[in-house]
């Protein structure tokens, strides 16, 4: 039963934070109030800090001319993108398996483009490249012992370790 709700929150996490930029990529949203506004009419009751805690995980920014949040371009993204890859495991990762030189990552469904985008921008040297879709991640490193340790270091990090 845990499990269920556990997924459910995730899942409503993950439509919410798409409907926040739903509601940005259409119109000025100047204030978290008015974001609120926006949501509550599209049936999301959400608290202030809650809707902090999206802001920032979505990386959104204010607009210089008009105080309107808008997602912030590659080169406004936070300074630290290991601890934003650590944030976006914790998060997001339900399942991962090392095969050979691949690791296979496995979210709920709908969240595996976060944790690829966290993955890429971590820019991290064993890694070949990333195909992510809705909620399976193929990562490809340079050998098998690159892949399982990476498996192994982020299995700690959903741990919390």
């Amino acid at each position: 039963m845990q499990d269920c709700m556990y997924n459910h929150s995730f899942a409503m996490k993950s439509y919410r934070q798409s409907l926040v930029l739903e509601l940005i990529d259409r119109e000025p949203v100047s204030s978290q109030e008015q974001l609120r506004d926006k949501l509550r009419q599209r049936g999301i009751e959400v608290t202030q800090a809650t809707l902090s805690r999206d802001i920032r995980d979505l990386g959104l920014v204010k607009r210089a001319g008009d105080g309107a949040y808008r997602r912030a371009a590659p080169s406004e993204m936070p300074q630290d993108p290991r601890a934003s890859l650590r944030r976006a495991v914790a998060d997001f990762l339900r399942r991962v398996e090392p095969v050979q030189q691949l690791v296979v990552i496995r979210t709920d469904p709908g969240q595996a483009q976060p944790l690829a985008v966290a993955l890429d921008r971590s820019q991290r040297v064993d890694v070949v490249g990333t195909i992510g879709g809705d909620d399976t991640i193929l990562v490809i490193f340079r050998n098998d012992a690159d892949a399982k340790r990476f498996a192994a270091e982020i299995e700690e990090w959903a741990k919390g370790l």
